[in-house]
């Protein structure tokens, strides 16, 4: 199939491209990397009269730390978020999932503010935002706002995002040497959409955990935190035993779909081999 015809517009302004929109009435779709909304075109599960290409607008773009916040554009691209030094240093759970995200092909193209708009269920970078406590800047008719991620992500394919609105940047409170933090997913081939996945990011000084951070993908319909498996972690000393406690606690936090390809009781037992495995990495690195 090909996708409808459509007028294309390009604005160079965050404020152009809102006026763009409001112009076709609400019946219009903005685009930058379009790993998603091209495919979406070509089998018309999308159709909108007017396309708006916001990938050459300026205030989308750049990677920067401001006062303990690292501000990443929405066209910041998949493969900077695998190579960036301040990523690295600064979002780490994002560098560490970074080399999971598809192929490299679609990282070079796709970007993070794309990927979080989406809110794919089965995405890292969603998750890993939730994990990181990240804010996301959000742009639109009444001006500017920030929503944080536990509020950001709504429901299957929704956010906080109102029709026009458009995501400008994601606010990340940077990472320091205290924290620890691991990533990985089960998928039957590199690049497929997990299985099942997890990033963990702790404060551990002398071994005991002050803090808790635990975020599980391909779960349910959002990203999800593991908050009563942080809180079998936080104040105990991590070993064996309490990673064990953290692993059975998961039944409290996660409630997977149960489908023929991956069963809700498979897909349980996976996130809790996978949460023993990276608290594992960390508490051998302490």
């Amino acid at each position: 199939m090909k996708a409808r015809a459509f007028d294309y517009v390009r604005p160079a302004t965050v404020a152009e491209a809102l006026a763009a929109f409001a112009e076709a009435g609400g019946d219009a779709s903005y685009i930058a990397g379009g790993q998603s909304l091209v495919p979406a075109l070509a089998l018309r599960l999308q159709a909108p009269e007017r396309l708006i290409d916001i990938a050459h607008i300026p205030d989308l773009r750049g990677i920067d730390l401001r006062e303990g916040w690292l501000r990443l554009g929405a066209l910041t691209r998949h493969a900077e978020a695998h190579d960036h030094p301040l990523i690295a240093a600064h979002a780490p759970l994002l560098a560490l999932a970074a080399p999971h995200v598809a192929h490299p092909a679609i990282r070079n193209r796709g970007t993070l503010g794309g990927s979080v708009a989406l809110a794919d269920p089965a995405s890292e970078f969603p998750a890993m935002m939730l994990a990181m406590e990240a804010q996301m800047e959000i742009a639109g008719p009444q001006g500017t706002r920030r929503v944080p991620a536990n509020a950001f992500f709504q429901d299957l394919y929704q956010t906080a995002l109102e029709p026009g609105e458009l995501l400008v940047a994601l606010h990340i409170p940077a990472a320091g040497p205290q924290h620890r933090c691991a990533f990985d997913e089960f998928a039957r081939r590199r690049g497929d959409y997990a299985l099942v996945g997890c990033g963990v990011m702790l404060t551990a000084p002398a071994r005991e955990v002050e803090s808790a951070r635990i975020a599980f993908f391909s779960v349910g319909p959002t990203p999800v935190r593991a908050q009563a498996a942080e809180a079998a972690l936080i104040g105990r000393r991590l070993d064996s035993e309490v990673i064990r406690l953290a692993q059975a606690a998961l039944s409290q936090d996660l409630d997977p779909p149960d489908d023929e390809q991956v069963p809700a009781a498979m897909r349980l037992h996976l996130a809790r081999v996978l949460i023993g495995r990276l608290l594992g990495r960390i508490a051998e690195g302490l």
